[in-house]
């Protein structure tokens, strides 16, 4: 008779120890580099622009170069649900377990958070111009990238499956009761009953840029899909799609690229469909080739996948994958001790958090993804033209009373968060009161300008709509505003935005400062100075590159006390 263990805790030691051993990795040997996190990652980490960042069960983002240095450290003072997405100025959005939305900088600065009253279900979706949309089990919301609430909608079932961005500046979501419903960046919803909830929704791609809609419910939905069932079924919807033949295991995740979808099933599998010739066009293992001692992982429950230029690639807890667009498997990874779904660089990095609190960082990849991609996100895949005055506008009377009430009624509706779809008219309104300062060239109708104290107000109003592809609009009407408290206005509006990619309304203001005292107004040069710092703030680099510098010669003496106090506040904020 085998003799009694007199020391049971010796089990609980072992087991400990081999509990916490290091996450390893098959044939790469030793990570790129690993941090210790103080806590376990909970979700798959969200890479851009050179960086990662991961969030953990004690209530942390941490951010790291992709070289391993460290950037920042938010505490939300909570538990966070296991999502974070990334706007393309970096801007960090994730979800407290007590239903919090919460907005983070690009430097680990808590920037806004709204109360959603329900967790998120799933990672926010981002829309064209900075708007994002959050879901809860039976709610949608869409909020400007600076926090105001344009509208939400309560929906009369819970949703089944996370919200997917439709590739039309929407999101899609299915109902439990197998309800598909197609909302565009204002809220106008689109639905169609399917034949039962899939185990994978596909967007694909579909024409660009946005189509106007009435906001009435039909049973129509406007962009194509591939839905794919545990059976095995492929379904195609939104196009003329040739019959798809059975998967031969059950989906667990796609994504789509151009006229192809890459499949990962259960079993491990992927594999590339032809949307146009209806057939498989190659089949990859993401299973070792060797003959290991190791057993290989069991089925896969979840995945994350990636298609670009580079090739497809398959990320689980258990293992990785990647593959050439012709289906030859560029490297292969098997994971000990993940805590959840990995990610992977445009660098060439996996990252991976384990369940002994280290985040690895694995080279799979000699070389980044070419060509290089910039600091900001992706650019969007189109527009909600929102950036000009729609045409006929004109006609609209500015009467006194008539801008008052039109602008009452505009405040009255971002209050109660109900702008909805009414956005581009009360969008192209603003434009021209705003714009009523200067002859409308290609307008016969000749009448005065808006009061400046209207113009005002309304440039505050387009600030707080809070669209990305309002700047270019700002930008120009700040260089020919006679009046220079609306110029001052306008820089604020700006600021409040937060953004500016292509660097216009930077521009804008350099031709105001340099050279130096072209502006004497020493309103508008606070107001200057203060929207460069916000601008900063919000967006980092490489804002704050061109950003500071305009900082540091609004502090030089020519300017006034006034001036030089403001710029040297918005300069040590950004220490």
């Amino acid at each position: 008779m085998a003799p009694k263990c007199r020391a049971p805790w010796v089990w609980g030691w072992i087991l400990c120890i081999f509990s916490a051993l290091p996450l390893r990795a098959q044939t790469f040997g030793e990570p790129f580099w690993k941090q210790a996190l103080g806590g376990t990652v909970i979700g798959p980490p969200s890479v851009q622009g050179g960086s990662v960042v991961a969030v953990c069960d004690g209530g942390n983002l941490k951010a790291y170069t992709w070289t391993g240095r460290f950037l920042w450290n938010y505490y939300a003072r909570g538990r966070l649900r296991p999502f974070v997405t990334r706007s393309r100025e970096g801007t960090s959005y994730i979800g407290s377990t007590t239903g919090f939305l919460i907005a983070v900088s690009r430097t680990g600065r808590e920037l806004w958070r709204a109360k959603l009253n329900a967790p998120l279900i799933g990672p926010v979706v981002k829309g064209w111009d900075g708007r994002i949309f959050a879901a809860t089990e039976k709610k949608v919301s869409c909020y400007t990238a600076t926090g105001t609430l344009l509208w939400y909608k309560i929906l009369d079932q819970a949703i089944a499956l996370p919200p997917l961005a439709d590739k039309q500046g929407g999101l899609l979501l299915v109902l439990v009761t197998a309800e598909l419903l197609q909302i565009d960046g204002f809220g106008n919803t689109h639905s169609h009953v399917l034949p039962r909830v899939p185990a994978v929704l596909v967007p694909l791609a579909g024409p660009l840029g946005y189509r106007d809609s009435s906001g009435t419910e039909v049973s129509e939905i406007t962009v194509p899909l591939l839905m794919l069932y545990q059976n095995g079924e492929i379904l195609g919807y939104g196009g003329d799609y040739p019959p798809f033949p059975l998967l031969p295991d059950v989906p667990v995740a796609a994504v789509s690229r151009d006229d192809q979808a890459a499949i990962t099933l259960q079993n491990g599998q992927v594999l590339l469909l032809s949307l146009n010739e209806g057939e498989f066009l190659w089949t990859g293992e993401s299973t070792s080739s060797d003959q290991e001692a190791l057993e290989e992982p069991g089925d896969i429950q979840e995945a994350l996948m990636i298609f670009d230029e580079r090739g497809i690639y398959m990320l689980s807890r258990a293992r990785a994958a990647g593959f050439t667009p012709t289906g030859q498997r560029r490297w292969f990874i098997r994971i000990i001790g993940a805590s959840a779904i990995p990610n992977f660089s445009d660098e060439g990095l996996l990252y991976s958090g384990g369940n002994d609190w280290v985040l690895y960082a694995y080279r799979l990849e000699p070389q980044s993804r070419s060509p290089q991609q910039s600091l900001y996100g992706s650019l969007p895949e189109g527009t909600y033209g929102l950036g000009a005055p729609i045409s006929g506008i004109s006609a609209i009377p500015l009467s006194e009373a008539g801008v008052r009430n039109s602008l009452a009624m505009i405040t009255r509706a971002l209050q109660e968060g109900r702008v909805g779809k009414r956005e581009p008219e009360f969008t192209a309104y603003l434009m021209e009161v705003i714009g009523s300062v200067r002859s409308n060239l290609k307008s016969s109708i000749v009448r005065p300008p808006v009061d400046f104290r209207r113009r005002s107000e309304a440039v505050r109003l387009l600030a707080r709509l809070g669209s990305a592809e309002s700047i270019p609009f700002l930008a120009a009407q700040f260089s020919r505003e006679p009046e220079s408290l609306v110029q001052a206005v306008i820089a604020e509006a700006i600021g409040r935005i937060g953004v500016d990619p292509e660097g216009l309304a930077l521009n804008a203001f350099s031709h105001r400062i340099v050279p130096a005292a072209q502006v004497t107004d020493e309103q508008t040069l606070v107001a200057i100075a203060a929207a460069v710092g916000d601008l900063c703030r919000f967006s980092g680099p490489p804002v704050s590159q061109r950003g500071i510098p305009l900082l540091v010669a609004l502090a030089g003496y020519e300017y006034s006390p006034v001036v030089r106090k403001q710029a040297l506040q918005q300069l040590f904020s950004l220490h």
